[in-house]
């Protein structure tokens, strides 16, 4: 089964400094229609502008993951990890037994756009832990999330896997969905048709159950989508 979720759909905040786009329930948007797939909770697109950001704050049991799409990132948090994440890149933060950290726009000139998701842990209590990561941008699958680090991916603390897909203009691409019942599709650019029939645009995702494979394929321009196992 197929259920899309459009880009308009989604809930909305707008703090000045921040714009945000919520995929699923998240601070004060409550859908109870929507309150994570599987163990895919939060997928926030959000906009940050120039010299603002995330100020302090904690965490406690949760896979946070950022994919920079504009801009770059600059993360602190409290086990001394200090590093900036440019557009491209994939951040993973284990937040364990608890996490401090704050997330900045390092530019004083640019916005700084990423997606923020949240996966919950098949354990707690673990200690924190930090990775990031720049993978191959030419392939038409990249394996970037796994529970043990296949194919060089980062390791989450849960059974899922993200992988991102990109095609060219008028390409298609058959993935085996047989990991799980539940699988999420978010789109983050260009247009895509779904098992031959759905439509999706940039911004909108699709809930799969129990699909056994998906077909993706581009129309005339080049598509970019994540692959949520979960």
């Amino acid at each position: 089964m197929i259920e899309m979720r459009l880009s308009e759909q989604r809930g909305e905040a707008n703090f000045g400094w921040l714009q945000s786009k919520h995929s699923f329930s998240f601070g004060s948007y409550y859908d109870p229609a929507h309150r994570g797939h599987g163990t895919l909770l939060v997928i926030n697109d959000d906009v940050v502008a120039p010299g603002h950001g995330f100020g302090t704050h904690p965490h406690r049991n949760m896979e946070i993951l950022s994919y920079v799409m504009e801009g770059t990132i600059a993360h602190r948090d409290s086990e001394g990890n200090e590093y900036q994440v440019p557009a491209g890149e994939f951040q993973l933060m284990s937040a364990g037994t608890g996490i401090t950290h704050s997330e900045f726009n390092a530019s004083d000139e640019n916005e700084l756009r990423f997606l923020q998701i949240w996966i919950t842990p098949n354990v707690v209590g673990t200690k924190p832990g930090y990775q990031q990561k720049l993978f191959a941008s030419d392939k038409q699958q990249q394996l970037i999330l796994s529970p043990d680090g296949e194919q060089g991916s980062l390791i989450v603390k849960q059974d899922a896997w993200l992988t991102r897909v990109k095609l060219q203009a008028n390409e298609s691409l058959e993935l085996d969905l047989s990991r799980t019942s539940k699988a999420y599709i978010q789109v983050v650019d260009g247009d895509v048709t779904v098992n031959e029939v759905q439509q999706a645009k940039a911004g909108d995702g699709v809930k799969l159950f129990d699909e056994a494979k998906i077909s993706l394929a581009s129309n005339n321009k080049p598509v970019e989508a994540l692959l949520f196992e979960v």
